[in-house]
Parts: structure tokens; C-alpha cells; sequence
């Protein structure tokens, strides 16, 4: 087992600011390279191309916008006379190569792999004013095995592989993980039946899973009852997904990309032929209601719980979606006792939208209990819900009976973007894979809709995959 540990001075737990301090900090004595914060800039820096060339798929970074306007003026330049140039009228030769929008785990995975390409510029919209402030920073920071989604989904081939490439960036670099393991813990001949499917499937797709032994169960349990049976994947992990989404943007900023922070996307119009001619994006800056445009060849929407916004800014009407919020609450527990060493499931109920209220843990060893699946209708209903204590109580006891309910307490809330209530997974019915796809009828755009768990551990499959997309395998 390898463990690395977070630097010092992090906390662990619930939603926390290191990412969103990093990148507000660094804009307190100006924007630091790779980061443009619109709210920050007071003054227009109109570049114009002296020559009137034809629109090229793979422009040189020598020749965009932004390079020649940091270029005029030098890094020294103060923030409060700095200003990112947006053209306000659709030019021969697009600004941006790549415009990703979304700056959760998933969008900045996607764009640091597209900034890595030569002769090419890519842009991060973030509307927040730091990465990772929604669905990435409110979730249980477990690295999946890929075992609930079955063959040929997105979800299942993609979690499977962002797992491989996530364990081996956290090795390569100082990404605080840990292989927890986890068991799948069944109270009834039903579940244990559920149990043998997603057996039966791992085997399939290649996933390690192991049947555990009741003797075992009392043996190593640490106090966890399963009735009917246990199974055990040994490749669930867990993992700071704040240390994650800084080190992705950090590989973003080392391969020039731009992050345009405080920047609401307020319109999206395909140019020529349904985007044939690139993309013009109008963004509004959060601190002055400014607007601006910016255009791109290609156009990737990651943005999580905003992602059917934009796709309903560019389809007819007929083609809208409406997006469903799940809001999942997590339990703190402050007792030491029991001490659980592992992650522990509930079989997933059919249709329940969620894998039930499991007992997690972060990396200083600390229980924590959730999600639960609560139906809101609002994305900014982010407060724990103290009145599901008692339904998560009554889940928790079934599988762990020696719980202190007086140390438990309503933490934190994430909320999961979905594209209809329910999604099973284990039984096939209501499944709700991913979308991402390159739209039909338009040209370079790639959206990536109903990117919940296990979006953290797919994201750098999924930036593979939107990779494929734009330019072949």
C-alpha cells in the first residue's frame, strides 16, 4: 500500500479552500501567468491580426491573441491597467484553439490535455472565482473501481481507465492517496443476489473483486455486520481531490493555457455552417457585469452543473434538456470508536440514484458518512440538511450497528448533475450513462453532460476520450 500525505497546513474533511484560496490569492497582487481574471482588468487591449489570413485549425500560441498582448506588455504589467483583449466581432483566425467550459476536475483534466498539443492555444471559462468550487470539492474523494456500470457504458470503460491514470499521477507526483479497499456489504438473500451480478460483471470487465468469508467478516470486520455476504474490491481508493485539481491546473498553466476566472458564459453562437468557421463565446465578468466575446475553433462543454445551460444556449428549442439535482449529504463522526480501516457500501438500491449512504473515509483515517439522495431543484442548495440525520442513522446501523449516533452531525453538501431522477446502475434499469459526444449537426463541439460519480476518477479518461474526439485516437 503506498500512502502519500497532504503537504502541511491542509485540512481534510469537508469542502475546503485551498483551491479556491490558491487561485484568489494569486490574484490579490495581480494575475499570476496563466490566469486572467476578468474582474481584475479595467482597461481593453484591442489586438487586431495585420494580416487577413484564413482560418487554421492548429494555430501557432506565437501568433494569438493573448501571447502578443502579454508580449506588448511585459509580466511586469499591474494588474489594474491589464486587460485580456476579447475581439467583439468574429475574426478570420479565432482566437483560442480550445475553449473548455468548466473549471471542476473534469474540465481541467480535459484542458490540460488539449494544451499539451502543439500549435495550439486553449482557454479555461471558469464562473467561479477559483477551480473546483461545485461538484468537485463537495463529493466523497473516492477513486472508483469501475464495478456498478456493466460493459460497454462510458461510465464503466471510463472509470476503469481514469482509475490506471489517476493512480499513476498521484505515484509520479505529490497527490495525497491511498488504496483503501472497500467492501460491498449485503444484509438479505436480495442484496447477496446484487452481490453475485456485480461479481459476475467485474469478471467481464476485468476488475479484481473477492468474495470475503463470514469467519473473515467477524475476524477483520472492525465491527461491520453483513448478514448475506460480503464482496471486497481491493482497488477502491481514496484521494484529495483539491491536491488533484491543483496539480491539473498547474500542468495546464506549465502547457500556456489561459484561465479566465470570474467569467460567466452569457451566449455561444456556431459561426459559418453550425460551427464550421469556430465558435463565438460572449462571457460576462462576475465583478463588473462587463461583457466581452472571444472565439474558438473548438468548444468543450464540462461544466458540470451548468453543462445543459450551455447546451440549451446552442440547440433549438426542441432539443433542450433539463437537468435534475441530486443534493447528497454527508455525517461527520467525531468518535474514534469504532476504527474502520476501509471503505464500507451498502448494495445499491435499484433506481435509487446513488450507491447508498456508505461509510468513507479521508486521509487522516476520519469516518464520514454519506452521501444520501436528496431531490432539490435548486444548484445553489449547497447546506447540509440536519433532518436527514435520522434516515442516514437508520441506513448507517444496518451495516454498522456499534455506530455512536450522538457523534454524528450534517457536514457538508454536493450535489450530482443528472439528467433525469433515479439511475441505477446494478439491475440495468434507469441507467444514466455520461454523454460525450461530438454533437450532431454542429462542428467542433464536444459536450460531456451528466458527469457525475465517478466523474472524479474518470477525468483523465474522460480528457482521453474528448482528446479522441477532436483529433482521432
Amino acid at each position: 500500500m503506498r500512502v502519500k500525505t497532504r503537504p502541511k497546513g491542509f485540512q481534510f474533511g469537508s469542502p475546503r479552500s485551498a483551491v479556491e484560496g490558491a487561485s484568489s490569492e494569486a490574484g490579490a497582487a495581480g494575475p499570476r501567468p496563466g490566469i486572467v481574471r476578468l474582474a481584475l482588468f479595467i482597461q481593453h487591449l484591442r489586438v487586431v491580426d495585420e494580416k487577413n489570413t484564413p482560418h487554421a485549425l492548429r494555430r501557432s500560441r506565437e501568433t494569438s491573441m493573448f501571447t502578443r498582448a502579454v508580449s506588448k506588455f511585459g509580466s511586469r504589467c499591474p494588474a489594474n491597467v491589464q486587460k485580456l483583449c476579447f475581439s467583439s466581432t468574429a475574426a478570420a483566425r479565432a482566437d483560442f484553439t480550445h475553449a473548455v467550459i468548466g473549471g471542476g476536475v473534469v474540465g481541467l483534466a480535459v484542458a490540460q490535455r488539449l494544451a499539451q498539443r502543439d500549435n495550439t492555444s486553449t482557454v479555461l471559462i471558469e464562473r467561479h472565482e477559483g477551480i473546483g468550487m461545485e461538484t468537485s470539492s463537495r463529493n466523497s474523494e473516492v477513486i472508483h473501481a469501475g464495478i456498478y456500470y456493466g460493459t460497454g457504458s462510458l461510465k464503466g470503460s471510463l472509470c476503469i481507465r481514469g482509475k490506471e491514470l489517476l493512480y499513476e499521477l498521484c505515484d509520479k507526483t505529490d497527490i495525497p492517496y491511498r488504496r483503501t479497499g472497500k467492501w460491498i456489504v449485503a444484509q438479505d438473500d436480495a442484496q447477496y443476489q446484487t452481490l453475485q451480478k456485480i461479481y459476475a460483471t467485474c469478471q467481464d470487465l476485468n476488475v479484481p473483486m473477492r468474495w470475503v468469508s463470514q469467519e473473515e467478516v467477524e475476524r477483520d470486520g472492525e465491527g461491520v455486520v453483513a448478514r448475506a455476504g460480503v464482496l471486497e474490491s481491493p482497488t477502491t481508493g481514496i484521494v484529495d481531490s483539491h491536491s488533484l485539481m491543483l496539480a491539473l491546473q498547474g500542468r495546464f498553466e506549465e502547457s500556456d493555457g489561459i484561465m479566465a476566472l470570474n467569467t460567466h458564459v452569457v451566449g455561444i453562437t456556431p459561426l459559418g455552417d453550425s460551427g464550421s468557421m469556430g465558435w463565438e463565446i460572449e462571457v460576462k465578468d462576475a465583478a463588473t457585469s462587463e461583457t466581452s466575446t472571444i472565439t474558438t475553433e473548438t468548444l468543450i462543454n464540462a461544466a458540470g452543473l451548468g453543462a445543459v445551460s450551455i447546451h440549451n444556449m446552442i440547440t433549438p428549442p426542441e432539443k433542450h434538456k433539463k437537468m435534475y439535482y441530486a443534493k447528497g449529504n454527508y455525517f461527520s463522526y467525531s468518535s474514534s470508536s469504532p476504527k474502520i480501516s476501509r471503505l464500507i457500501y451498502p448494495v445499491p438500491a435499484p433506481g435509487a440514484g446513488g450507491l447508498g449512504t456508505h461509510l468513507t473515509l479521508d486521509l487522516g483515517g476520519r469516518i464520514r458518512f454519506g452521501p444520501d439522495v436528496e431531490w432539490v431543484d435548486s444548484p445553489d442548495d449547497l447546506t447540509a440538511n440536519g433532518k436527514q440525520l435520522s434516515l442516514a442513522i437508520k441506513d448507517i446501523k444496518q451495516y454498522l450497528p456499534a455506530v455512536d449516533e450522538t457523534c454524528l452531525a450534517a457536514d457538508y453538501a454536493g450535489l450530482r448533475p443528472k439528467l433525469a431522477r433515479g439511475g441505477g446502475g446494478v439491475d440495468g434499469k434507469g441507467f444514466l450513462d455520461f454523454i460525450i459526444r461530438k454533437e450532431e449537426g454542429y462542428e467542433g463541439w464536444v459536450n460531456l453532460l451528466g458527469i457525475e460519480s465517478p466523474g472524479l476518477t474518470s477525468c483523465l479518461g474522460i480528457s482521453e476520450k474528448v482528446d479522441s474526439l477532436l483529433y482521432g485516437s
